[in-house]
């Protein structure tokens, strides 16, 4: 493909240069959106950097060679543009640690209470602790999509609000039965977060026979993470290393990855769960029932193609 083939993607006006008044290192609104919002007052609640003609694509802006602002750029999936329709923009606000935006469509990371809300289907589960970086992605949740935020109302949760990694280096060894890492992509900060140094935290955190399942990325766009990842974990997790996914439409590929490992001790046989998948006590009277899971799909999620067999040879053994 030629220098020009994902010139498409991008708003007109960037592509000239023109929406950023020749100040590339601020985002700015494009021009295109600025117009609309002159002239249609009702369209003011769609206009941010991140929404083109009321579509939001999760981007990282940055300058081309020639000084020119590029959108579409995130360097976790080069070349590729993940976008949503965007009816309204419902909040927007920056907290110490990200921007935080809500839209009448919705992409959620992990302070939205979505896994708690998972975790508390289970009435064998006695103590959940949750460790979210920003604040403002709870609360957020809890105004916006409170069903979903619902979990942190659960008796048996217990929020500490700080850093995960500095969290977990405090807690007593062997604490947890299950650690679950629903972290953001690694890049900048959030990369030691696929580095040995967090996965010997964790293993540390785990009692003999203990598990962990961490986002593993997307085998059509990271195999080479997730092979460092997998042979990180070969090493410290001796109990076993598998990798797993599943169809995720909100994510770039459409596709996520999961590490489930366990720790030396009780062997943990992930292909088969001791407790039925569908038969979650209670689960028609809380509405809990599950609309996606079940022991067939919990059985292909551990199925791998060919070609990541073949880059990811550890996944052979």
């Amino acid at each position: 493909m030629g220098e020009d083939a994902g010139r498409g993607l991008e708003c007109q006006k960037i592509m000239d240069g023109k929406g950023n008044n020749g100040n590339s290192s601020q985002k700015a609104i494009p021009s295109c959106c600025l117009k609309a919002r002159a002239s249609a007052a009702e369209l003011e609640a769609k206009c941010h950097s991140t929404v083109v003609s009321g579509w939001f694509s999760e981007s990282q802006s940055s300058s081309d060679k020639a000084g020119k602002m590029v959108y579409f750029n995130n360097p976790m999936w080069p070349g590729e543009a993940h976008s949503l329709k965007v009816e309204s923009i419902l909040y927007k606000a920056s907290s110490d640690y990200q921007e935080v935006l809500v839209f009448e469509v919705l992409v959620v990371g992990g302070g939205d209470g979505g896994v708690l809300a998972e975790i508390s289907r289970h009435s064998s589960v006695e103590l959940i602790d949750i460790c979210e970086i920003d604040r403002m992605v709870i609360e957020v949740s809890k105004k916006f999509f409170p069903e979903l935020a619902a979990g942190f109302e659960d008796p048996r949760v217990c929020l500490h609000v700080g850093d995960a990694v500095e969290f977990l280096r405090n807690v007593p060894e062997g604490k947890y039965d299950v650690i679950i890492v629903d972290s953001s992509d690694p890049v900048g900060p959030a990369q030691e977060l696929v580095e040995k140094p967090f996965f010997d935290t964790l293993a540390r955190a785990l009692r003999p026979g203990g598990v962990l399942c961490n986002m593993a990325e997307s085998m059509w766009l990271h195999t080479h993470l997730i092979d460092d990842m997998i042979s990180i974990c070969r090493e410290i997790f001796k109990g076993s290393v598998h990798y797993a996914w599943a169809s995720v439409p909100t994510y770039p590929s459409g596709v996520i990855g999961f590490l489930i490992c366990s720790t030396e001790g009780p062997a943990v046989d992930f292909l088969n769960p001791i407790n039925p998948i569908e038969k979650l006590e209670g689960a028609h009277q809380h509405k809990r029932e599950l609309r996606y899971y079940n022991s067939q799909m919990h059985k292909a999620a551990f199925s791998l193609p060919s070609f990541l067999k073949r880059e990811v040879r550890l996944l052979c053994d």
